[in-house]
């Protein structure tokens, strides 16, 4: 499950909006909002591109990515 508040705090962090998050992944606002909220899924090319975009090394990927 999606670690939301780390996610959003990442983002914060490097000033990255849901705007420029949907257009890196190619998909609507609406839609990268629901998956950022954890909302709707995200899939693993979408989460990868993700964490490239919010420069999340693969030590730290479960963290925020796979968070129970």
């Amino acid at each position: 499950m999606l670690n939301v508040n780390k996610i959003k705090g990442r983002m914060r962090e490097l000033q990255i909006v849901q705007a420029d998050v949907a257009k890196r992944l190619g998909i609507a606002e609406s839609t990268a909002s629901q998956k950022i909220n954890g909302k709707r899924p995200m899939d693993l090319e979408e989460a990868m591109e993700l964490a490239d975009m919010l420069r999340i090394d693969s030590g730290e990927f479960g963290v925020y990515f796979f968070s129970a």
